[in-house]
């Protein structure tokens, strides 16, 4: 991974992802990209595989890529998931500079904190 371009993964969104990754037979590794649009300007969609891009986390067994276009806006971010007995999603976590919409899978960047359009 480049220095200084890492998202921070925790205990349950390893273990989510790293299940994803075998179910799908691809074991380890799995990719993030952003969309555009959604309830805040980027929307997370991870799927199971190396599709392409740069390593921008490890943990646990997994290891997610991205485009690396996308690394700024990536950079400093904690992906985490909840799960119940009604279902589970990935969720960003808020954190300084950056703002999640309720669903918790789209944010926003304040102005001067990565290259997210504002």
């Amino acid at each position: 991974m480049p220095r200084g371009h890492s998202l921070r993964l925790t205990g349950a969104a390893a273990a989510e992802l790293g299940r994803q990754a075998a179910v799908a037979g691809t074991p380890g590794l799995m990719h993030i990209d952003l969309l555009e649009g959604g309830c805040e300007p980027w929307t997370i969609r991870l799927r199971p595989g190396h599709l392409a891009g740069t390593a921008v986390a490890r943990a646990d067994g997994i290891t997610l890529h991205a485009p690396a276009s996308q690394l700024a806006l990536l950079t400093g971010l904690v992906l985490d998931y909840r799960g119940d007995l009604s279902g589970g999603a990935f969720l960003v976590r808020p954190l300084e500079g950056v703002s999640t919409c309720p669903c918790g899978a789209a944010f926003r960047r304040e102005p001067g904190r990565g290259t997210a359009r504002q």
